[in-house]
């Protein structure tokens, strides 16, 4: 009996290295909060000591002062702001365009027919590409920053939602139809809740390249925001800041994420996943 419990004590203890083994949440909460600590002291550990110099990496004193500094004199809110405001926006547009459109290609050979051909066309080309041709289209105010973000978002969203829709299955379409059920009312009661889950893993995923369209837009012709900042104390070599906007970044899209995630919990709690 002892040498049992000893070998499910083993194993138990090193289920995280098993395949298909989930971790606990509070393993989960342990490793993420040691990862982030053990970054933190190698970032502490090569400053302190000189190893890199601070033009190149400050040390998180710094950083940290310089970002309360901002904070202090209102520039940091204002720059949150402003990029909240125009990544908002944006995605809003883009998620409901792709969810629209995307649902009707993932339904209807018409729809897609004429859409992910050229769907597939457009979304190879740069983003970047895109840039002074939106300054010169519609000028450098926030509609160019929103139209830089719905360029680099809606067009893989549009796939991703096809996607998001195919993975129905085909029973459930067929048993809607063996109950005498409309088109619209299998769409409306069945691919719709089977889908929006899986649309749902789509806008988190594709939030994420929101952010990095969002700095693109702004290191260009802008006059406030967070990648505006980031240029501005380039040209002043003050890596300080640079470097803390990133962070904020890194954070401000660490939010976006978990909030996306607590809200599929309460949205979709009928789909349970393992």
């Amino acid at each position: 009996m002892n040498t049992k419990a000893r070998e499910k004590k083993t194993r138990k203890r090193w289920s995280l290295f098993t395949i298909g083994r989930s971790p606990t949440k509070w393993q989960a909460i342990s490793l993420a909060l040691a990862t982030f600590i053990v970054l933190l002291l190698g970032w502490w550990f090569v400053t302190a000591t000189g190893r890199v110099k601070p033009i190149f990496l400050p040390g998180l004193d710094h950083v940290f002062t310089r970002m309360l500094t901002l904070s202090e004199n209102g520039i940091l809110w204002k720059d949150i702001q402003s990029s909240l405001y125009r990544i908002a926006i944006a995605f809003a547009i883009s998620s409901v365009m792709s969810i629209v459109i995307g649902i009707l290609a993932g339904c209807y050979g018409f729809f897609k027919s004429i859409v992910e051909p050229l769907v597939d066309f457009i979304r190879y080309m740069p983003v970047v590409a895109f840039v002074p041709l939106t300054i010169l289209w519609v000028g450098t105010g926030d509609i160019q920053k929103f139209l830089v973000i719905w360029i680099g978002t809606f067009f893989q969203q549009v796939l991703m939602m096809i996607d998001a829709v195919k993975r129905v299955p085909k029973d459930y379409i067929g048993l809607g139809r063996t109950l005498g059920m409309t088109d619209r009312g299998i769409l409306l009661r069945i691919v719709l809740p089977a889908a929006f889950p899986n649309i749902w893993d789509a806008l988190r995923i594709s939030l994420g390249w929101a952010w990095t369209w969002l700095v693109l837009a702004e290191l260009v012709a802008s006059t406030s925001g967070l990648g505006y900042r980031i240029v501005v104390s380039q040209r002043y070599f003050q890596t300080d800041t640079i470097i803390g906007y990133i962070l904020l970044l890194g954070v401000l899209g660490l939010i976006s994420d978990q909030v996306m995630r607590g809200a599929e919990k309460v949205l979709f709690k009928y789909n349970h996943r393992g």
